[in-house]
């Protein structure tokens, strides 16, 4: 199916669809293996799960074998014990990832986003906590969003290091840092997303724009912004928690498969 050869569909024909595609490609044994969520896949302890797909998550664009083998790495380089980790490393053991790069991601702001986990996990009681006092305070992912930005920016950083913390104040669509939340928070019988946290809303979460899901959900007619920004961010919303008011951000798998794995 083409943009260029296919009737626009009604939003009854699009939730069909996409319900048709999220049967398809929410499976473990077809996404986990191609995505950056194989590297939290290979934990079982709660804080290894968490660090291992904030990290995978947080370098997530460019070639996904890329992003993959990245973040393998910075998991060997923690033992393959991450949460114990940037619990427990000192200053030094933390400075070692000074040579780390991926893509724009240097090694200065590798050495500041671990600097700022062992911030969370030894002063704010985690990042379900973070996140979670974020979504209390009000205002959804946008509320949750801006409130971590400000915790994590807490410890000294480079300037430099902002840009790669996404600012939904500043109109950013936050596509990375929503995707960690639907992996932690999303719950079903699949096995891929790990529904490790309950104080999250699932209702609540946002869906994880990029220039894949933008463009398919512009060719469905259920985006009309052009810009993948925020203001995009609560269209699509608005839109999915009518197909699914408890799980929107299920639609993720149907758009985002729609713009990768299939010509859409």
């Amino acid at each position: 199916m083409t943009t260029t050869d296919s009737p626009m569909l009604d939003l009854e024909q699009v939730k069909e669809l996409l319900d048709e595609k999220l049967d398809a490609f929410n499976r473990h044994d077809f996404y986990v293996p191609s995505d950056p969520i194989q590297v939290p896949h290979l934990f079982g302890g709660r804080e290894d799960i968490e660090v291992a797909a904030f990290l995978a998550a947080a370098i997530a664009w460019g070639q996904r074998k890329t992003v993959v083998a990245n973040a393998l790495e910075l998991a060997r380089r923690m033992d393959m014990r991450p949460g114990q980790f940037v619990r427990e490393a000192s200053d030094a053991e933390l400075a070692s990832f000074a040579d780390f790069k991926h893509r724009t991601f240097n090694g200065q702001d590798c050495v500041f986003f671990l600097r700022s986990l062992r911030w969370i996990y030894q002063r704010h009681g985690g990042l379900e906590e973070v996140f979670s006092r974020g979504f209390a305070l009000g205002r959804g992912s946008f509320g949750a969003l801006a409130h971590f930005r400000e915790v994590f920016l807490e410890v000294d950083h480079p300037p430099r290091s902002r840009k790669h913390v996404a600012d939904v104040r500043a109109g950013s669509a936050a596509k990375r840092l929503n995707m960690f939340l639907r992996w932690m928070v999303r719950r079903d019988d699949r096995g891929v997303d790990f529904g490790l946290w309950s104080r999250v809303p699932m209702a609540e979460l946002s869906i994880p724009l990029d220039v894949h899901v933008g463009r398919v959900a512009r060719a469905l007619g259920i985006l009309s912004r052009r810009q993948d920004d925020w203001r995009a961010v609560e269209e699509l919303d608005a839109v999915l928690r009518g197909f699914d008011p408890s799980d929107p951000c299920k639609y993720d798998y149907a758009l985002f498969g729609l713009g990768v794995f299939e010509k859409f």
